[in-house]
């Protein structure tokens, strides 16, 4: 009976023949097809041969020209699919680093578009024709946001840093608090990279306490620096004392010494009328006299992946002359969608609308609970009675190293199943494509409004339609 049931699946050539498969073969080229074709029928083969002579008659083998291209269509999307793919973000986690922090607004996503599909003009001097800078493309507008008088950019944060320090301190020790030896993610800690930067550290004060007077006993003629972290991705609460950039400036300046500030996330606007706690920003710290600013563009400034580096220009040209800058430069997409995103925040209102990780953090749980119920109504309409759905109220995070104690009030719907674990469920989620990420709670798969968009909708509601 297996011989009766191998002899039906369809010869290969026969498949391409089939009006299906000469579509096919049009869509993606003979080889691959053939190829797919043979993967396909190998495996039909196999698991008619593995199946027991007694449960064969039970079992039905489609062995249809039509059913098969069907399988070899699928295959062949699968096969022809990124790794790197778009992502449907419903943990409400609004600077998710696993799944690729800040989105971009549409200008910024035009913006590397259209360098994409033209000649650009990255390092050319349109005035004269002769070469130019890539840094002059965002010179003119961070200058314009934060009064810096020069710039740098790189390709992430932990870059910048490595740069700076290489730059003005290779060689010589930099005093930080010992409070501000952070982790910065993926085990990457600021004394390893200093390490690296040639620079030799100096610990003052303690985890919870430092003084100026800590820095003030720790200058020697050795040193090159003092180094100001900014712990944004944890907070010590109770008995601390932290030095201000201005005070540390002070010091600086009756030593002849410079001040470097790592901000770390990095933020524009004061987020503090939207319900956030308040956050340094970069303006502040240039206001305070600190002559070298470091942080992300991709984080709370809500761009590319970026290491902005900005401060007073004899520090920054003496950067710009180190091999590494070369080494870590900033590709022309993310300074294409560097210099479109900063352009948005001459008007902060309209950045808060138009920069998508402006517009989650500040989005009101009215409008949040809106969306709910509009997400809800769809799932509702598809879901069988062997699933509960609940809207309740919850809590986002940032995430991304930023506003760690922050807890932002959401609105989540609740997904349950009455034979599919939780775990189960999520799984089959994240096998959707695109892929959708949730989180798990209360015994349930939550999907939490605030980091979900409005194009998300349709893909969700298709996803769990599809194991209804």
């Amino acid at each position: 009976m297996k011989q009766e049931i191998l002899s039906q699946i369809p010869a290969v050539n026969d498949l391409l023949a089939a009006e299906f498969g000469q579509r096919l073969v049009e869509d993606y080229s003979h080889q691959l097809v053939v190829d797919a074709i043979r993967k396909i029928t190998a495996k039909l083969r196999e698991e008619v041969l593995a199946t027991a002579e007694e449960e064969l008659e039970a079992k039905e083998f489609d062995l249809s020209s039509q059913v098969i291209l069907k399988q070899v269509k699928d295959y062949l999307e699968k096969e022809d699919r990124l790794i790197l793919s778009p992502a449907v973000n419903a943990t409400g986690v609004v600077l998710h680093t696993n799944l690729g922090r800040s989105l971009l607004s549409d200008k910024a996503q035009q913006a590397v578009i259209d360098v994409a599909d033209n000649y650009s003009t990255l390092e050319v001097d349109v005035a004269t024709g002769e070469r130019g800078s890539r840094y002059n493309n965002i010179k003119e507008i961070l200058a314009e946001l934060t009064g810096a008088e020069d710039c740098l950019v790189v390709n992430n944060n932990a870059a910048a840093v490595l740069l700076a320090l290489s730059s003005l301190a290779s060689g010589k020790e930099v005093i930080i608090s010992r409070g501000q030896l952070v982790e910065i993610g993926g085990s990457f800690r600021v004394p390893d990279v200093m390490e690296r930067s040639g620079a030799k550290l100096v610990e003052v004060g303690s985890t919870n306490k430092v003084h100026l007077r800590d820095y003030q006993e720790a200058i020697t003629e050795e040193t090159a620096l003092l180094l100001k972290v900014h712990t944004s991705n944890y907070k010590i609460l109770g008995f601390t004392k932290d030095v201000k950039p201005a005070e540390l400036v002070g010091l600086a300046r009756q030593n002849d010494l410079p001040v470097f500030e790592d901000l770390g996330s990095g933020i524009f606007v004061d987020l503090t009328g939207d319900g956030l706690s308040y956050e340094p920003t970069v303006q502040e710290s240039l206001e305070a006299g600190v002559d070298v600013v470091t942080f992300s563009g991709d984080k709370l400034l809500g761009g590319p992946q970026a290491g902005i580096i900005v401060g007073k220009q004899e520090y920054i040209e003496e950067m710009k002359r180190h091999p590494l800058t070369r080494a870590l430069r900033i590709d022309k997409f993310s300074l294409a969608a560097l210099e479109a995103t900063l352009k948005e925040y001459r008007d902060l209102e309209r950045a808060k609308e138009k920069i998508p990780t402006l517009r989650m953090l500040a989005i009101s749980p009215e409008e949040l609970k809106q969306n709910a119920e509009e997400l809800l109504s769809q799932l509702s309409q598809v879901v069988s009675e062997d699933f509960e759905l609940n809207l309740r109220a919850g809590i986002s995070q940032v995430g991304g190293g930023s506003f760690p104690l922050e807890e932002l009030t959401t609105y989540v719907i609740e997904l349950r199943h009455e034979q599919l674990s939780t775990e189960e469920l999520a799984a089959k989620l994240r096998a959707n494509y695109p892929p959708i990420f949730t989180r798990i709670a209360n015994d349930a798969v939550v999907f939490d409004l605030r980091t979900i968009q409005q194009q998300d909708y349709q893909i969700i509601v298709e996803a769990v339609d599809k194991f209804v």
